[in-house]
């Protein structure tokens, strides 16, 4: 199937690693140029080379997603790069493992920049010229703690959940200028961030990662955790010309976790 989504430039936020990562190699593979962007130099850079082997053109850019004020002038440099930006992948990292009760305010308002706000700035500072074009794919990726929220995620569970309230708004705001607006929600997929928080629980509760990566996978009607490579491919068809009539949506890709219907 053509995705239909070769020379178009795509930007992917968090791009350095793990679920970025593989969102940026799937999207070259079907012809897209790929803007990275993350704050981790080397991480970056093995993105970079990630995605030139797997024959696309990239640009890397070091982004502090922090840096909220900034991302008009961080697109501009992707724009000047590669040209218009078509299709945004709103990928931003986790905050640490915490209860719900208990964090200062500094700390929600640090991970609200970084991790909400700096979504919305991104997504303003593209919109223009997707109107421009009558084109662009927006997919942000959140969490199935937004459906089922996890324990001590209390910042993810919360932050991310204000993302399919705002991205659910966007998509009807956008959908006649051939713009759509979709999140997309991964279980338990092995990337890093995952395995730190296998690690992170296994010392709480003072038992082996083996043990608590075994008691995951018995929870996941699938029997395995996800590959990072199959919830980019879900990604990359949201992305694409074949998903245009798909909006305002939520796409799990989770090997069934999620309990809920």
């Amino acid at each position: 199937m053509d995705y239909g989504i070769s020379q178009k430039t795509a930007l992917v936020l968090s791009a350095g690693g793990g679920l970025g990562r593989a969102i940026a190699i799937a999207l070259a593979q079907e012809g897209a140029q790929v803007a990275l962007a993350d704050v981790d130099g080397e991480a970056l850079a093995a993105s970079k080379e990630a995605v030139q082997a797997a024959g696309g053109r990239a640009f890397a850019l070091l982004w502090d997603l922090g840096d909220v004020a900034g991302a008009p002038a961080y697109v501009h440099k992707v724009q000047e790069a590669l040209g218009g930006i078509d299709i945004l992948i709103n990928n931003t990292g986790g905050p640490p493992p915490t209860p719900a009760a208990g964090q200062s305010a500094a700390l929600w308002r640090k991970h609200f920049d970084a991790m909400v706000l700096s979504v919305i700035a991104t997504t303003d500072a593209v919109l223009p010229g997707m109107r421009e074009r009558g084109w662009g794919r927006i997919v942000t990726s959140a969490s199935s703690g937004v459906v089922a929220p996890i324990p001590n995620l209390g910042l993810s569970n919360a932050l991310r959940l204000s993302l399919v309230g705002w991205s659910k708004t966007l998509a009807r705001e956008v959908a006649r200028q051939g713009i759509t607006a979709n999140v997309v929600l991964p279980g338990r997929v092995a990337t890093d961030r995952i395995r730190a928080l296998d690690e992170a629980k296994a010392r709480r509760e003072g038992r082996s990662v083996q043990a608590v990566e075994e008691e995951s996978t018995g929870s996941i009607p699938a029997g395995r955790y996800g590959r990072p490579a199959e919830y980019a491919d879900a990604v990359a068809f949201l992305a694409s010309e074949r998903a245009s009539y798909i909006n305002g949506s939520v796409l799990r890709v989770d090997g069934g976790l999620i309990p809920s219907v």
